[in-house]
């Protein structure tokens, strides 16, 4: 992996930044049409999800901006399912993604001396991992 310029890492931030509005409105919408009772437990954990995710989007653009870049409104289309079980899926492939992404982008943050950016996506980082776990457990994985 060649180390990323500043600029790069901006526009891959901003992918993620993306991203993160993503989930939460697929979040959003998938906690809305759940059903049933052996989903309620985790129909409530992605009402949390979803927050937290625009806590993460929040961060980012901050950090966009702080590195001198624009946070970008664009997002890719949310994925949703009639079936519960597709729903968590999809949302379990995101939050995997989502891990694999920040682990990169945290080494690449620290090839570039942005220890404090690294830090930060240390942080959301480990709440990525929480999701995934929550829903591995949802899925009885």
């Amino acid at each position: 992996m060649a180390k990323p310029t500043k600029e790069k890492l901006i526009e891959l931030l901003n992918k993620d930044l993306g991203l993160e509005y993503t989930a939460c409105v697929q979040y959003t919408q998938h906690q809305g049409v759940l059903k049933g009772a052996m989903f309620q437990t985790i129909q409530k954990e992605l009402v949390i999800h979803a927050q937290e995710e625009l806590a993460h989007a929040t961060i980012l653009a901050n950090q966009i901006d702080y590195l001198g870049g624009v946070p970008t409104v664009a997002m890719p289309v949310p994925k949703t399912s009639a079936d519960n079980v597709e729903m968590l899926e999809q949302d379990l492939e995101g939050e995997n993604d989502a891990i694999a992404r920040y682990i990169v982008r945290v080494k690449q943050a620290e090839e570039l001396n942005l220890y404090h950016l690294a830090q930060q996506l240390r942080t959301i980082l480990a709440v990525e991992q929480e999701h995934a776990m929550d829903l591995e457990q949802a899925l009885g994985k």
